[in-house]
């Protein structure tokens, strides 16, 4: 990332509001370039039947490929207790890094331990490509 930072260039942002969980998923776009992050990607359940579905989630994949975009960042901006993530999903049809907080460890470790996990289940971040002290900085582009 090169300093200083032009704070006059602004991120194109598409919000995606999931009305069963209130939660809003964002795709923020690079504006000299192709490249976006997806922030907060909301996978959808049916908590009385015990499916989910991928509804919420193809809503951005379709909006990413209509619009020629390139996914640099799947962001977690915190571990989800009103939903579950769609990122892996997306990730899988659309590529991208995975990045989160890195105190997603304790939590990882407190829900390992309350829902019974073995140890085939990595505490440690892992499935994460950037864990990060503070906020996650992300570069879109080059």
């Amino acid at each position: 990332m090169s300093y200083p930072i032009d704070i006059a260039i602004k991120p194109e942002v598409t919000p995606f509001f999931d009305r069963e969980t209130n939660t809003i998923s964002y795709v923020v776009k690079d504006p000299s370039s192709s490249s976006c992050a997806i922030i907060d990607s909301v996978m959808d359940i049916d908590y009385a039947a015990g499916r989910i579905s991928c509804k919420s989630a193809d809503l951005i994949i379709d909006h990413v490929r209509r619009n020629g975009l390139h996914v640099d960042w799947l962001v977690e901006t915190h571990a989800h207790a009103d939903h579950l993530s769609a990122a892996p999903y997306i990730r899988q049809k659309l590529g991208g890094k995975l990045g989160i907080g890195e105190h997603i460890v304790a939590v990882q470790e407190t829900f390992g331990k309350i829902f019974n996990e073995g140890t085939e289940f990595q505490r440690d971040g892992s499935q994460f490509d950037r864990l990060s002290r503070m906020a996650i900085l992300i570069q879109l582009a080059s």
